[in-house]
């Protein structure tokens, strides 16, 4: 069979919202039997060369590590403790990795490939650029913790140590770079979910020796539990995520969809659901803010219901499929609180925690969905010639 050479051909609102032109380059390539086309020439220089920047800036950190401790006449260095390595990795690399995050972020915007980026108003950028900060800088603790355990006592001389410095510093800035140039929507929802996750059996394993699971979830966030600000703040930053990504999905969705009261329903139930969610952790279960607690957790219940009975008619273009998972989330809601409240057979902190998976794991699907639908407008038919 002769080979022969086609034509793509793109729609012309593809190619006004990618800014495309005549003499534009393309590469094809064939990817999990995909066919990708990337569009080179109309890449920024910084997003082009970005692999070269962390390289540099993390050539230069090192260097100054270097001639510091020869200025300090610091001739080895402990892998952790205080003063150690591990403290430099974990302060320099947190640092560092969120400047190179923001700048990437911003510079990215001007970007004609970068829906996302485009979408995010400049209200909701702190929010995430503290949301990937704190996930780094977690990270990293964790990482040089096992590394501590690994390499018990280990002591480097100062030339090792800056050449370990410049690894760890080139690997963190170019995860950080790479992050800044792929976010979307669903990684943002990633990122709210290990925000959540790691907050939350953080606040737990802390507790640990104060028996929290014998009160409620809530107790981790009083007075009485150990690092009782990190429970609340990983809420109150988690309903600050949750407001970002209501806001870029409204956004993207509004260029598709007419802006009826429906999805304004959708978008102040799903608001409200966050805001309350912020709320738990801005008051917490003590004494002067119990009876507020309850009230706003209690409301955090009923807007989440609220969403589940009405979803079928809020959000556009609704699956049987997602329509009956919504209303099986919202029975087995009701189920949970029949057993705890009537039959006695959940204690609260089982009822707390299987209600919370049960709503924020129906919330993330809802996203996915939204993501979804904004994913399928930018979804066209092609023909080959």
């Amino acid at each position: 069979m002769k080979n022969k050479n086609l034509q793509l051909l793109i729609p012309a609102d593809i190619s006004e919202k990618l800014d495309l032109k005549a003499d534009d380059k393309a590469i094809l390539s064939i990817r999990n039997n995909k066919l990708i086309v990337q569009f080179q020439e109309n890449q920024l220089p910084t997003a082009k060369n970005s692999f070269i920047w962390p390289i540099i800036i993390a050539l230069f950190t090192s260097l100054s590590f270097y001639i510091y401790c020869i200025g300090q006449n610091i001739q080895s260095i402990k892998l952790v403790g205080n003063s150690s390595l591990a403290t430099i990795i974990i302060i320099l690399g947190a640092i560092i990795g969120t400047i190179l995050f923001t700048f990437f972020f911003i510079i990215d915007r001007k970007n004609p490939h970068n829906e996302f980026a485009k979408n995010v108003y400049w209200r909701n950028f702190p929010v995430i650029v503290i949301s990937f900060a704190l996930i780094l800088a977690l990270s990293l603790v964790s990482a040089m913790w096992l590394l501590g355990v690994l390499f018990k006592g280990v002591l480097f001389d100062n030339f090792t140590a800056s050449i370990i410095l410049f690894v760890f510093c080139t690997l963190i800035n170019l995860g950080m770079i790479h992050f800044a140039l792929i976010i979307n929507g669903n990684l943002l929802s990633t990122v709210l979910t290990l925000v959540i996750i790691i907050g939350v059996v953080t606040s737990m394993a802390v507790n640990n020796s104060r028996y929290w699971w014998q009160h409620n979830l809530s107790f981790l966030g009083t007075n009485k539990a150990s690092s009782g600000w990190q429970f609340n703040a990983t809420l109150i930053l988690s309903a600050l995520l949750m407001l970002a990504l209501i806001d870029y999905l409204f956004v993207s969705l509004h260029n598709t969809y007419a802006h009826t009261w429906k999805l304004w329903l959708l978008r102040i139930l799903l608001t409200m659901v966050a805001i309350n969610l912020g709320l738990v952790g801005v008051f917490p279960n003590d004494a002067s803010f119990h009876i507020l607690h309850d009230h706003v957790a209690l409301f955090l219940i009923y807007f989440v219901l609220a969403l589940i009975i009405g979803i079928r008619w809020l959000l556009p273009e609704i699956t049987r499929e997602f329509m009956l998972l919504s209303y099986a989330v919202g029975v087995s809601l009701v189920i949970s609180e029949f057993l705890f409240r009537i039959v006695g057979y959940f204690s609260l902190t089982a009822f707390e925690i299987i209600s919370f998976m049960l709503a924020f794991g129906w919330l993330l699907l809802v996203f996915n969905y939204i993501e979804g639908l904004i994913d399928d407008d930018t979804q066209s038919y092609i023909r080959l010639e």
